[in-house]
């Protein structure tokens, strides 16, 4: 089941971005999460498919009051946890039917949340739908052109409990194309798993340099 995919997963995500690869993938993910959105002092984000909230605290820091929304209430109790005492507010929901009235947020932000919605135009109305008018939907996934998807498609075919193998992954076009006002997008992520930092570091910069569409986190803004 759906909601079940990430219940055991709160301590492994976490895991993984203390990582060496892993902190450098949040810091390049975070810096164009953080340019596209651009949260501001006492807006109202949601933070829709927000887990364990690893993303969630510098929207926070930037003074945004948070609601976060997940399928899992095991990932959502971490961010509860993590995020204690900050202006954050958590519950299970689904992203394909939001439990918010019309134009309620500020802004809405999904970080890779996407990939595991098969109806990815559902969730994209949904996140439109409680977006006010001037703001902004921010959604990344995972790039389908990038060389990251071929690795974990070939991963989940030997592992049957990988959660790879209920992925959707989406082209940087396939993610624009799902809402009619023009989408910025940009994608980040260019070097391999197996890449020291100091490989991982010149990847990045050759292209975000070029403006290359293959790296493995494929973001869009569109503006409400």
């Amino acid at each position: 089941m759906p909601e079940q995919l990430f219940d055991n997963w709160p301590d492994k995500y976490r895991r993984w971005f203390e990582t060496p690869i892993g902190r450098l993938v949040k810091e390049y993910e975070l810096r164009l999460i953080l340019r596209l959105l651009q949260p501001q002092p006492d807006e109202l984000i949601l933070d829709a498919g927000c887990g364990n909230g690893i993303f969630t605290q510098p929207m926070l820091d930037a003074g945004a009051q948070v609601v976060g929304v997940d399928l899992s209430a095991p990932m959502l109790s971490a961010a509860r946890r993590e995020l204690k005492g900050n202006r954050f507010a958590a519950s299970v929901g689904n992203i394909c039917a939001l439990p918010f009235a019309d134009h309620t947020f500020d802004k809405v932000v999904s970080i890779t949340a996407l990939e595991f919605i098969e109806d990815a135009q559902s969730a994209i109305n949904e996140l439109f739908r409680v977006s006010r008018t001037g703001g902004s939907v921010v959604v990344a996934t995972l790039n389908s052109l990038s060389p990251w998807a071929e690795r974990r498609i070939k991963e989940a075919e030997a592992d049957p409990d990988s959660v790879f193998r209920e992925i959707h992954f989406r082209s940087p076009a396939e993610l624009s194309a799902l809402a009619a006002p023009p989408a910025r997008v940009k994608t980040a992520i260019h070097f391999p798993k197996s890449a020291t930092q100091r490989e991982a570091v010149r990847l990045e910069a050759e292209g975000e340099a070029r403006n290359r569409d293959r790296g493995a986190f494929v973001i869009a803004r569109w503006m409400v």
